[in-house]
């Protein structure tokens, strides 16, 4: 029985990820490594600040990886999956697009301050 259940196990790994290896997953690899990174970057960036702080690189890894996790989704037809990426997608842009409205805003009010003294 543990034979039996070794080489089903085994059949299935070889299937799974020899035989069906192709553009596609490796697509998605690299859109789970690309997201993956925002994390270690996150947590590279707190242990040196000594407090929870989320670097600008946070979100641009969070932009490519889920696009092309997004992309994966839709070549493979799953509905959770698409709408996850896609939502997530959406919320890092917005995320990103405060951030640099907020720098805009610092920048110009910096410069009024430096015009007024």
């Amino acid at each position: 029985m543990l034979v039996s259940l070794s080489n089903q196990v085994g059949g299935y790994l070889y299937a799974v990820f020899v035989q069906s290896w192709n553009g596609w997953i490796i697509l998605g690899f690299l859109g789970q490594a690309l997201f993956t990174m925002r994390f270690l970057v996150q947590w590279l960036a707190s242990e040196k600040a000594k407090k929870s702080v989320i670097p600008l690189s946070f979100w641009f890894f969070s932009i490519g990886g889920g696009l092309l996790l997004l992309i994966y989704a839709l070549y493979k037809g799953d509905p959770v999956f698409i709408v996850g990426q896609g939502l997530g997608v959406f919320i890092y842009l917005r995320n990103l697009w405060l951030i640099m409205n907020e720098k805009k805003a610092k920048n110009a009010d910096e410069a009024g301050r430096s015009d007024g003294a």
